[in-house]
C-alpha cells in the first residue's frame, strides 16, 4: 500500500478546494436548465399563494423556464417547511410561507421537523399589508367594543389560519387582556376560513385584506377594527385597535409573507432570485394586486427579511410567550 506523503496531502488538498471554489460559480451559471418548484405552505385563495403565483410567473419570464406551484399545506406551515428543508439546494425549489412558519412556530410545537434559523437561505420579504380583524355580517356591532359587549353572554368562534398566527394571538389577547372568551377554531389557510366567517359558521376572524375583499364585496363580513397604529388606506373610516383603546403590542405586529430556499443554496442564485423578486414587485400586476389589496410596497430583498427577522421575530416571540399557548 502506497501511502501519500505530507507534500501529497497538501498538493491534493488544495486542488480540492480550488475546485470547490469553482464549483458554485459553474452551477450558478449553468442555472436555471429546467423547471423551478415553489412550494406554497398554505392552500390556494390566499395572499401567500397569491404572491407565490404573482411573483414566480415573473422569475419565470426573466429566466426562460417554467416556474410551478404546489400547495403543500398543513401543520402552520410545517409540512412544506420540512419539504423545501429536505430538497437539493441547487435553486431548483423555493419556498412561500409566512411569519407563522417561519418564527411563530418556534414556540407553538414542542418539536419541529425543520429549524427556521439554519435550514433556510432567505430569498425575500414581501409585506401583506395590514391584517383586519372582521366578523360576520349579522352580528349587530359596529366596533370592537360593541362586539366586547355583545360577546358577554355568548358562546363566540374566532377562526384563524393556524396556531400562533396573527389570527390565534389577536384571539387570545382579546380573551386574556379584554374579558373576552372566544374559542378558536384553526384552519390550514384563510380562503375556508373565511368562507366559513360569511356563512356564520364562526364568527369572527384576523387576516389579509386580500383574502377577505372577495367577501367584503359581497356584504357577509364586516372590518370592526384594524391593527397597526394607522388606518387602512382601503378602509378609512375603521379605527384602529389602538384608536379603539386596545393599546397591546399584539395589536401592532406586522404581517409578511417569505421567501426562502434551501440552506446551502448557491450565493449567486440566492441574490439572483432576490434581485428578481424586488423587481417583480414593480411589475404592473403586482403593484395592481398591491394596490388591490391595501399594501403600500412590492418585495424586499434577502437582507431586509434578515432584519425583520432579527427586530421583529424577538417581539412576535415575546408577545406568543405572554400568552403562554401550550405547544403542540
Amino acid at each position: 500500500m502506497i501511502r501519500p506523503t505530507r507534500r501529497d496531502v497538501l498538493r491534493y488538498g488544495a486542488a480540492a478546494a480550488a475546485a470547490s471554489a469553482l464549483a458554485a460559480p459553474a452551477i450558478a451559471d449553468a442555472w436555471p436548465s429546467k423547471p423551478i418548484k415553489i412550494v406554497c405552505t398554505y392552500p390556494p385563495g390566499g395572499l401567500t399563494d397569491v404572491f407565490s403565483r404573482a411573483y414566480g410567473e415573473y422569475v419565470s419570464q426573466k429566466l426562460g423556464q417554467s416556474v410551478v406551484v404546489e400547495n403543500k399545506t398543513g401543520a402552520a406551515g410545517a409540512i412544506g417547511a420540512e419539504l423545501v428543508k429536505n430538497a437539493p439546494p441547487d435553486g431548483y425549489t423555493l419556498m412561500f410561507t409566512n411569519s407563522t412558519t417561519m418564527v411563530q412556530n418556534k414556540v407553538l410545537f414542542k418539536k419541529l421537523p425543520y429549524d427556521p434559523d439554519k435550514d433556510f437561505s432567505l430569498v425575500a420579504w414581501f409585506n401583506t399589508g395590514h391584517l383586519p380583524t372582521a366578523v360576520n355580517k349579522d352580528i349587530p356591532v359596529k366596533d370592537i367594543k360593541e362586539f366586547a359587549a355583545w360577546c358577554r353572554d355568548r358562546k363566540v368562534s374566532a377562526a384563524t389560519y393556524g396556531a400562533g398566527s396573527f389570527a390565534h394571538v389577536v384571539a387570545e389577547t382579546l380573551n386574556r387582556n379584554h374579558g373576552f372568551k372566544l374559542e378558536p377554531v384553526h384552519y390550514r389557510g384563510e380562503g375556508v376560513m373565511w368562507q366559513d366567517v360569511a356563512a356564520g359558521n364562526v364568527q369572527t376572524a384576523t387576516g389579509s385584506y386580500a383574502s377577505q375583499l372577495p367577501f367584503l364585496q359581497q356584504g357577509t363580513v364586516k372590518v370592526i377594527a384594524v391593527p397597526t397604529l394607522e388606518r387602512m388606506r382601503k378602509l378609512p373610516d375603521v379605527p384602529t385597535f389602538y384608536e379603539q383603546g386596545f393599546t397591546d403590542k399584539a395589536f401592532q405586529v406586522r404581517g409578511w409573507v417569505g421567501c426562502a430556499a434551501p440552506a446551502g443554496t448557491p450565493e449567486e442564485i440566492v441574490k439572483k432570485l432576490s434581485d428578481l423578486m424586488v423587481e417583480g414587485g414593480k411589475t404592473e400586476r403586482v403593484l395592481k394586486i398591491n394596490d388591490q389589496f391595501g399594501i403600500d410596497e412590492g418585495a424586499r430583498d434577502r437582507v431586509y427579511f434578515r432584519k425583520v427577522l432579527d427586530e421583529e421575530g424577538p417581539v412576535v416571540l415575546g408577545v406568543i410567550k405572554g400568552l403562554n399557548i401550550e405547544p403542540q
